[in-house]
This record gives structure tokens, sequence and C-alpha cells, in this order.
């Protein structure tokens, strides 16, 4: 397949191949370009080529650059794609449109706390620790189902399952087990799929891409 002429029209490209193999819609697949680290000079070729979705790992990060890059797009989406600590969970509600880390009893209290202040509800999705790595954060599998019923309890907007899979191993056992416990929970969307893996990713049933090197090449 020859390779297209931008990094973001090059990921497209494979995206749209990978749903044509898996015999899914385009449309049903979210493409979150991972601009943490990156300034705003970095992220303007996107936002020429008509990209608008992004995801953040740091809230201070995301304050500093976003809301003048705002001012000029203001139709951008802005994803919190980092662990999220409770004591921010205000700034998180005021400056982001979606939260892919939801995984602990203290942040649902903390985000839905954060919900009312507001007057403003963020979708989320639950993070898992699906390679049972305690670094890398997510809720058990075994605890999953409880933080479920805690989130929905406290009228938290659930998206659906997210995951980050052992590094250097292959990805996709660990995509279908997500997907398996999302139908088992009644959640639709799974946030899965990075730079290296994101077309087998689409192949199992991600709704929502999480690519950061392959559109700003490797970060410092």
């Amino acid at each position: 397949m020859e390779k297209a002429d931008t990094p973001l029209a090059d990921v497209e490209q494979r995206i749209a191949r990978a749903c044509r193999i898996a015999g899914r819609d385009r449309d049903d697949v979210e493409l979150i370009a991972i601009s943490k680290t990156h300034d705003a000079e970095a992220i303007a070729p996107l936002l020429e080529q008509g990209h608008r979705i992004f995801g953040e790992n740091r809230v201070q990060e995301a304050q500093a650059k976003w809301p003048e890059l705002r001012e000029r797009h203001g139709d951008i989406q802005l994803h919190m794609v980092g662990q999220l600590q409770s004591n921010k969970a205000e700034d998180a509600v005021a400056l982001f449109d979606c939260i892919h880390a939801l995984d602990r009893p203290s942040l649902v209290k903390a985000l839905a706390k954060a919900f009312d202040k507001a007057e403003r509800q963020v979708p989320c999705f639950i993070q898992v620790d699906i390679g049972e790595e305690e670094q890398k954060g997510g809720v058990a599998i075994k605890q999953l189902e409880t933080l479920i019923a805690q989130a929905r309890d406290a009228d938290i907007p659930l998206l659906g399952l997210m995951c980050v899979p052992p590094l250097e191993v292959e990805p996709a056992p660990y995509f279908a087990l997500l997907g398996k416990l999302a139908q088992a929970n009644g959640l639709a969307g799974l946030s899965m799929g990075m730079s290296g893996d994101f077309e087998t990713a689409i192949k199992l049933g991600a709704t929502h891409l999480r690519v950061g090197s392959a559109l700003f090449g490797a970060r410092d």
C-alpha cells in the first residue's frame, strides 16, 4: 500500500483499510490524536488538515495549551487519556469532553461531585487492568462489575471500557477480552488500540483509537 503524503492521511488510510477488512463502517471508529508532550506548533498541522479530536494525559499540560487553540478552532474535542487524580476532577470536568481512565471508587465520587458543581456531565470509559499490571492503572477485572455499578449509581455516563495491553506481547487476546467484558456489562464503547496495534484493535471492535507517535513522531 502506497504511503500517504502526511502522517494523518497515512493513519486514516490504514484505519479505512482495517475497517474494510473487518466489515465495519469507518464512521464507527473515532481517531483520537494523542498530543501529550507536543506543543501547539506540532499540533497545528493536524488542525490545518481538519482533525479535531485530541487526547492529553495531564490536566495541567492541557490547561496550558488548549484554551488558545480552542479559541481558534471551536469544534475541538479533548479527551483525558491518562490517570486522573481525584483532586483534579473539577479541572478535568471543566476542560475535557471525555475521560478514559475512570478506575476506582474514589474517582467515581470525585467526578460525580464535580459534575454536580459544574452542572455538566462528561462521558467516561472505565479503564481495566487487562494485563494485571498495577503500574498502568485500571480496575482489576474481578472488581470491574462493582465499579460499573458504582458509576451507574452515581449517574456517571459510561461510554465503555478502556485498556492498555502489556508491551511486546500479542495484543489481540487482550482486546478480545475487553470486548467480552464490555458486552457482558452492556457497554458498547471500546477505547483500545495505539500506534503499533490499532489495526488489530479495529478488527476486534475498537470504537476509539488513541494514536500518538504514528501522527506526531516519537517523543523526545
